[in-house]
């Protein structure tokens, strides 16, 4: 058999090339590189999305960061001042305990010396002229409570003194009801008191008197005969109605007794 001619074996590569491929005999290759372009296209157009995408978050988050470091930075900055000013704060506060604790202990001592005062003033009530006594009747009373504050104490025992000061620094006069032993209770005399050191009470009609003065057990009245008559001087005198002369009227200092004169 003779071989094929050039011209021959050109027209069996052109018909195979213009011939359709029968099913079954393979993928076609342009099919297969259009589905690659596309693919490429399709990643390419994904690529450069989110290539602009990442660009525009890119300049947000730096611009974010920037903003969150400067945030940062400030807060830095007030803690810093916080934990200065604290730092004050809790030293001032130290302090201030301190000075409360001393506070208190001082107002305890305080509280134990007011105790210790009222119940001085309450026992010393007894010897007091019947009418401040019977002044400071409330006062007393209340001093005499258990539930009483600082405060209150205070005020109180402050006001049984003024008042006793008060009391002892002028000459106090006028009715008053007494109970004298040998007198059958108590009865309306005219009295007149010295400060807290002593008084004198009459009974005008029955022509008696009586010295008062503090004694072991309390204030107390003894008669004082042939005294009638000046303590009824002085009590007119204290009345403006003579003209102030002195007045000779029997007084105790301490276990002696003598006469005194009172203008």
């Amino acid at each position: 058999m003779n071989a094929p001619s050039l011209r021959s074996v050109h027209r069996l590569w052109l018909l195979a090339l213009l011939c359709p491929v029968p099913l079954g005999a393979g993928p076609d290759p342009i099919e297969t590189v259009g589905k690659a372009a596309t693919e490429w296209v399709k990643t390419r157009a994904e690529t450069v999305r989110l290539e602009s995408d990442w660009a525009t978050q890119r300049e947000l988050l730096e611009s974010t960061v920037s903003a969150l470091n400067d945030r940062a930075g400030r807060l830095e900055d007030e803690r810093n001042n916080l934990r200065a000013k604290t730092a004050r704060d809790r030293s001032e506060l130290e302090s201030l305990q301190t000075k409360n604790r001393a506070a208190a202990d001082g107002l305890q001592v305080v509280g134990t010396r007011l105790t210790a005062v009222g119940e001085s003033l309450i026992q010393l009530r007894p010897s007091l002229p019947p009418r401040l006594s019977a002044a400071l009747e409330m006062s007393y009373r209340s001093l005499a409570g258990s539930e009483l504050g600082l405060a209150e104490r205070m005020q109180l025992t402050m006001t049984v003194l003024n008042r006793c000061a008060q009391f002892n620094r002028i000459v106090t006069g006028g009715e008053e009801v007494l109970t004298i032993d040998g007198e059958g209770g108590a009865k309306s005399f005219e009295v007149i008191y010295w400060g807290l050191s002593h008084g004198y009470a009459l009974d005008r009609a029955g022509g008696k008197a009586w010295y008062g003065s503090p004694g072991p057990q309390g204030w107390r009245w003894e008669a004082c005969p042939n005294a009638a008559r000046p303590v009824t001087e002085l009590l007119t005198i204290y009345n403006d109605k003579a003209e102030p002369v002195f007045v000779a009227v029997p007084a105790k200092l301490g276990h002696l007794s003598a006469e005194t004169s009172h203008p």
